[in-house]
């Protein structure tokens, strides 16, 4: 298993406010890469990660900050999760999501739900019903029918590629172009001028995943965590490992505990996941605002932007 790839994050300075970004890790290969591809990806995560600097920018909070990008990257069939997530073995639509705020460690989440157009605002709305922090299949559909937010067919959430990967797997093919769609998640964090953090995960899972298979995005502390003694954190890529090491808890507990940064801390438990048989990779923000990316894999979906005049895209590991 490859080590962790750390994308150096800028000099170790405060940031007023300050936001990282991704759309999945996983096995992302150059030559199936065209120019016209990777330029709709390099613009789909620009505008994503603009609708979150702007809200920053303008004195908006972490937790809209992070609903922005990912209900962006919800609504865009590039990525696995909303429109264009990736189909179970029966062909349906799972959507997973969860969200935490760092000042009060509020957070919801839900799992298996088909029918609401953003998952990451049905986790949300979990969270401001404040009763329970996750719910899954038909009572979070249940749920959702006492919240106004937006509803669709399950079909309409189904795209070509993501049949026609499906139709790979099942007949063990699966190309590696498809690693990106297996192991993809969105996610965002987040810290705002008052110094509060806030992460957000949303996922449509792994191919092909059968028996209602619930991986680390709706999990707090294994895909998602924030706290304003640390960090935040967003996590993407095979859930087993990341939740068996607790990896987004993990990472904050080593930074409050031990005084690691974002990076090393990132690249400490992207190590574990490695040992255990593991890859993806994590998006990072501090309580003071500085951002980090590790991941294990050749690639990982990512941005960043911050007060101090940081803006950056990358999609291959080799990209600094």
């Amino acid at each position: 298993m490859a080590l962790p790839v750390s994308v150096a994050a800028h000099d170790p300075v405060e940031a007023e406010w300050s936001i990282a970004i991704h759309g999945g890790a996983g096995t992302l290969d150059r030559a199936a890469m065209t120019p016209e591809r990777e330029a709709q990806y390099t613009a789909s995560l620009q505008t994503a990660l603009d609708a979150g600097a702007a809200i920053l920018r303008d004195g908006g909070t972490s937790e809209d900050a992070v609903l922005a990008v990912i209900t962006a990257l919800e609504d865009d069939p590039l990525f696995n999760a909303g429109r264009g997530a990736v189909l179970t073995w029966d062909g349906g639509i799972s959507h997973d999501a969860s969200l935490m705020l760092g000042a009060d460690r509020s957070a919801g989440a839900i799992a298996g739900i088909s029918t609401v157009r953003h998952p990451i605002l049905l986790a949300q709305a979990v969270m401001q019903d404040g009763r329970h922090v996750m719910l899954s299949g038909d009572g979070a559909e249940e749920f959702a029918d006492g919240t106004r937010l937006e509803r669709a067919e399950s079909e309409w959430f189904v795209t070509v590629p993501r049949l026609e990967a499906l139709e790979r797997y099942r007949a063990r093919a699966v190309a590696a172009i498809d690693d990106e769609h297996r192991f993809g998640t969105v996610g965002a964090v987040a810290r705002d001028r008052a110094g509060n953090l806030a992460a957000g995960t949303s996922t449509g899972g792994m191919t092909g995943k059968r028996w209602d298979r619930i991986g680390d995005a709706p999990i707090i502390g294994a895909g998602t965590y924030a706290d304003n003694r640390a960090c935040a954190v967003s996590a993407t890529g095979t859930g087993e490992y990341f939740i068996r090491a607790v990896v987004a808890k993990s990472i904050c507990d080593l930074m409050r505990l031990s005084g690691m940064g974002p990076r090393e801390a990132g690249d400490n438990l992207m190590a574990e996941v490695a040992e255990l048989g593991g890859s993806g990779g994590v998006i990072v923000v501090s309580a003071q605002g500085e951002t980090a990316f590790s991941f294990n894999t050749s690639g990982m979906y990512r941005g960043r932007a911050d007060s101090n005049g940081v803006n950056e895209i990358g999609i291959f590991s080799d990209e600094d």
